[in-house]
C-alpha cells in the first residue's frame, strides 16, 4: 500500500479548504482496510476514513495522523433469483459514487432511493448522516451495514434498526463517532413505481408539468432537474450542499415566530415538534445571494442554505461566515441553526 505524507486536505474536499494529513492511502477492500488502520497503531496514529469529502469541512490545522479514502467498490443483488414479490435487497460497496447507485436501480425499475438523486458523495456516507431529501431518508430503506470496529478490531454487522437514526444524524455520527469504518451497506427496495402523495415541491414540481405517471425513472428526473435548478455543481463551485439543517422546534416556539411571521412554512413531526425551512429563515434575514468579499464566502443565489467557496484561503473564513449568519437568525428569530457539514478533525 502507498502512503502520501504531508497530504493536502483542499483535494479531499468539495469545498477545497484546510490544511493536510500526516498521512493519506487508499482502500479498495476489507483487507486493505484493516493492514491501513494495522499500520496507524503501529505507529500510534489517529485514524479518518472519508469517501468523496462532500459533507465535511477540514481544519486549518489539518490531521496529525492517517487519512484513509474509501475506494471499496461493490454493487450487487442478493441474489435476484432468491427474492420474494418485488422486494430487492442490494448489497453497495462504501466507496460507490451514491448517485451512480441510484441511477442504477433506477434503470432496473426499482425504487425506494429515487428521491434521494444527485446527492453529492458515497454510499457508505449516507448511513452516517441519514442522508435525505424530498420525502425519503436512508433510515428508510438500510437493512444493515457493515463495519470495521476499531473498538474489537473486528468487521460486524450493525442492523438497520440499531443505528441511532434521528434527523440528519446516527450513531455513527455521535456516540460512536469514529469508531466504525464502514465497508458495506445492504438496503431493500421494491420493484415497482413509487407511490404518491409525494413531499410538497415535488408534488407541486409534477402538477405544474402535469405528470401524472410516476415510475422511478421520472421521479428522479424530476429531482435531478428541481435541484440543478437550486444547487451548485460542487466540480465547479466548491461547496459542502445544504450547510444548515433545518431547525426541528416546539410546536410553543413555532408559534411564537408566527405571531411575527405569519408566513413561517412548516412541517409537523409528532412529539409536539415542527420543522421549520432555514432556507426561508435566511432568506427572510437578507442573507440570501449573500457576498462577503473579504471573507470569500457567499450564500448560493438560488438556495441559500448552500455556502460557497468564492475565494477563501481558509476554512476559518467559512467557519466565521457560518457564525455571522448563525448569529443574524438567532438575534432575529430565537432559533438557533445547526451546521450539517462535519468539521473534521
Amino acid at each position: 500500500m502507498k502512503f502520501i505524507e504531508n497530504a493536502s486536505l483542499r483535494d479531499h474536499s468539495t469545498m477545497r479548504l484546510g490544511g493536510c494529513a500526516a498521512y493519506l492511502t487508499h482502500v479498495a477492500n476489507r483487507e486493505e482496510l484493516k493492514e491501513a488502520i494495522n499500520w496507524a497503531k503501529e505507529r500510534q496514529l489517529p485514524v479518518i476514513m472519508m469517501g468523496q469529502g462532500s459533507n465535511i469541512i477540514w481544519k486549518d490545522s489539518g490531521f496529525d495522523g492517517l487519512v484513509i479514502c474509501n475506494k471499496i467498490f461493490h454493487t450487487q443483488s442478493e441474489p435476484i433469483s432468491n427474492q420474494t414479490d418485488d422486494t430487492v435487497f442490494l448489497k453497495i460497496g462504501a466507496g460507490e459514487v451514491w448517485d451512480h447507485v441510484v441511477e442504477l436501480t433506477v434503470s432496473e425499475g426499482i425504487s425506494g432511493i429515487e428521491t434521494l438523486s444527485l446527492i453529492p458523495g458515497t454510499a457508505g456516507a449516507t448511513p452516517i448522516q441519514n442522508v435525505g431529501a424530498y420525502g425519503q431518508e436512508i433510515q428508510d430503506v438500510l437493512v444493515n451495514v457493515e463495519a470495521y470496529d476499531s473498538q474489537t478490531g473486528e468487521f460486524a454487522i450493525i442492523k438497520g434498526e440499531d443505528c441511532g437514526f434521528g434527523y440528519r444524524t446516527s450513531r455513527f455520527k455521535t456516540v460512536d463517532r469514529g469508531r466504525f469504518y464502514i465497508t458495506m451497506i445492504t438496503l431493500r427496495l421494491r420493484r415497482g413505481n413509487p407511490l404518491p402523495p409525494f413531499y410538497p415541491a415535488l408534488q407541486s414540481y409534477l402538477k405544474n408539468h402535469r405528470i401524472v405517471t410516476f415510475t422511478p425513472q421520472i421521479i428522479r428526473d424530476a429531482v435531478i432537474t428541481i435541484r440543478q435548478a437550486k444547487l451548485p455543481d460542487p466540480t465547479l463551485v466548491p461547496n459542502c450542499g445544504s450547510f444548515f439543517a433545518n431547525p426541528v422546534i416546539e410546536e410553543s416556539e413555532y408559534t411564537g415566530i408566527t405571531a411575527t411571521y405569519p408566513n413561517l412554512p412548516n412541517w409537523p413531526v409528532g412529539d409536539g415538534k415542527v420543522k421549520i425551512p432555514a432556507a426561508w429563515l435566511i432568506e427572510q434575514a437578507g442573507l440570501k445571494d449573500f457576498h462577503d468579499a473579504e471573507m470569500g464566502v457567499a450564500t448560493w443565489a438560488n438556495q441559500p442554505l448552500v455556502l460557497v467557496n468564492r475565494g477563501a484561503e481558509t476554512s476559518q473564513q467559512l467557519l466565521d461566515f457560518r457564525d455571522r449568519i448563525i448569529h443574524a437568525i438567532q438575534l432575529r428569530f430565537g432559533v438557533l441553526l445547526e451546521q450539517e457539514p462535519e468539521l473534521l478533525p
